[in-house]
């Protein structure tokens, strides 16, 4: 028999660092399989529960949530998702990061693996002879972890009439500034290296100052082995690049009025961020260049979000990048 609202709710459920995982310990889905309450998580549940209602015409206002002891201890996750919402609309990284770890505490050492031409090459082997080997082992430098974040400065007096709906737009664009701030870090680690001596090569132009189609295939053609697959351009050079003839084709610019997402003649995805340097364009292979390393999830200050009902209470998430394979990244500059 489902029994969500019998759970007790308490603030130690946030210790842990993932609010909703602790609650589904207690409360798992799979108990909700074949009933009205299926597809909705711990946490939505709660909600349920409460009658607390966050969106739509009929959202409720803040001071719902604290109106009970039990149903205030939802307000941080409340808080943390619509954080991670923003975060999620305005977040580029999944087009330019290979993979995500998560690790537990804040120091982290990437992997390193730079092969010679010799050693790419698969030779045949005779019987018995030995085997060319790859050579893998951990950076000398470790991952430089940020914690990133805003702070939330309200008393409850004066939201606490605000509507939920209204109030989460302010959230997502926390989210959006924490996203754009790790996009910095990402592009900066991309360009300049993870410290550990690997910058991206810096390619010019033919013609200093200027852009041209054919200098875009010298990048494109100077990725072998790896593959050219992502262009992050910034403002200025999107704008030259989409004004080039070769970007004006029907199919090109179908995608791009229809979608707002340019795509090049040659398959790489293209990418506006104010992030990169006046005059340059990072191009990358997304599956082997970049790995962002983050420790928890989105974090709040939860016994000032429920004890003390906001006054000041920080949001943050903490990250870093490394780079995976040196070769994976370049630097096209005017």
């Amino acid at each position: 028999m489902p029994d969500f609202d019998n759970i007790r709710l308490e603030k130690g459920l946030y210790a842990g660092g993932n609010f909703t995982a602790a609650l589904t310990s207690a409360d798992p889905d799979e108990k909700y399989k074949g009933t009205k309450l299926e597809g909705l998580d711990a946490f939505q549940r709660q909600l349920k529960r409460f009658g607390i209602r966050v969106s739509g015409a009929s959202s409720d206002t803040v001071e719902k949530f604290f109106s009970t002891a039990q149903s205030s201890v939802l307000f941080p996750e409340f808080v943390a998702r619509g954080v991670r919402a923003g975060m999620e609309q305005a977040d580029i990284l999944p087009d330019i990061v290979a993979v995500t770890t998560s690790i537990n505490g804040r120091d982290y050492r990437s992997l390193s693996s730079v092969p010679g031409n010799e050693d790419r090459e698969l030779k045949a082997v005779s019987e018995g002879a030995f085997i060319p080997e790859t050579h893998v082992k951990t950076k000398e430098n470790l991952v430089t972890l940020r914690k990133r974040g805003r702070s939330l400065v309200a008393s409850y007096e004066a939201i606490r009439y605000q509507r939920l709906d209204l109030f989460a737009v302010t959230l997502r664009q926390i989210g959006a500034y924490i996203a754009r701030t790790l996009l910095s870090d990402a592009i900066d680690v991309l360009e300049n290296g993870d410290g550990n001596n690997n910058a991206a090569p810096v390619i010019g132009t033919a013609t200093p100052g200027s852009l041209t189609y054919s200098d875009l295939i010298s990048l494109w053609n100077s990725f072998d082995p790896y593959e050219l697959n992502t262009l992050v351009a910034s403002p200025d050079m999107m704008a030259k690049i989409l004004n080039m003839s070769e970007f004006r084709d029907a199919a090109a610019g179908l995608t791009f009025h229809g979608t707002g997402k340019a795509l090049t003649p040659f398959g790489a995805k293209l990418i506006r961020s104010g992030a990169v340097g006046q005059g340059k364009i990072i191009g990358l292979d997304k599956s082997s260049a970049l790995e962002m390393v983050k420790s928890g999830d989105v974090m709040t200050e939860y016994d000032k979000l429920i004890d003390r009902q906001l006054e000041r209470a920080v949001i943050s998430c903490t990250a870093g990048f490394a780079k995976i394979a040196d070769g994976g990244a370049k630097v096209l500059s005017l």
